[in-house]
């Protein structure tokens, strides 16, 4: 009888198949009495449930690159670092095809660091194209956070050295391209928005990490640039460095000197 096997090789087998070869393997030990198999079953079904609502939910991500048709060049570009009081703002533009889809893909914000840093390589080695700009805070205070915005967009499309048929935009219109179109919150709703959020993202913090070696006291590594508490106070103590946006934290100089 079927419930005769060993429980630890059945119990393996059950959790490294595939949605055929758990098929049959029910047929065969569905009714084995041991709980232990019956969990095994249990939790092997529900992954895989897991694992079917994911692929449809990043074919409905994919859907907007089908869409241009066989053969378009679709570019997903999405940008991090609008807000932060120090380091770059970082852009990336990705092409991604259709297949392989990648598991996974979502606005950076809601994912880990570890999951990111785990897409990344994927992302990476899967892309047709992936273009990155950085913008100094130097330019940043220079030029304005929206001509900058606007400028590592532009920077970004023009290193992927290919015309794409369709640019997909992140937020709202910013006139980079004739083929531009911007979904709100695309982030979340695009693959290859998704995976430039990802990039740009990973990119970004990579750099603020090193910075931290360079400019140590105000915690780049933990804060990214933003305005966190610790980061504020150390401004007040130490004062702005060369990687800082003055134009952003001339509020919090004022306050320290009072």
């Amino acid at each position: 009888m079927g419930f005769t096997r060993n429980a630890r090789e059945l119990i393996e087998q059950i959790r490294l198949a595939g949605p055929e070869e758990l098929e049959e393997l029910e047929r065969r030990y569905g009714d084995d009495p041991r709980a232990s198999v019956a969990k095994a079953f249990e939790s092997a079904r529900k992954a895989q449930e897991k694992l079917e609502a994911e692929r449809l939910r990043i074919s409905r991500m994919y859907e907007p690159i089908r869409e241009a048709g066989e053969g378009a060049v679709v570019v997903g570009i999405d940008e991090v670092g609008r807000g932060p009081l120090a380091g770059p703002l970082t852009v990336a533009a990705v092409i991604l095809p259709l297949e392989p889809m990648i598991l996974g893909l979502n606005d950076s914000k809601k994912l880990s660091e570890k999951r990111r840093e785990e897409l990344y390589p994927e992302i990476r080695a899967r892309a047709k194209g992936v273009g990155i700009c950085n913008v100094s805070p130097h330019e940043i205070d220079e030029w304005g956070i929206g001509a900058c915005l606007r400028r590592a967009m532009l920077g970004a499309l023009e290193e992927l050295d290919i015309e794409p048929d369709l640019v997909l935009i992140d937020g709202n219109p910013m006139h980079i391209h004739p083929k531009e179109r911007c979904i709100v919150k695309g982030d979340g709703k695009v693959a290859c928005i998704a995976a430039a959020s990802i990039v740009a993202k990973v990119t970004r913090d990579r750099i603020m990490v090193e910075a931290d070696k360079r400019y140590p006291g105000y915690g780049f590594a933990d804060s990214k640039g933003y305005g966190s508490a610790k980061h504020i106070e150390a401004i007040k103590e130490l004062g702005l460095t060369d990687f800082h946006r003055k134009t952003f934290c001339s509020g919090f100089m004022q306050e320290s000197l009072f």
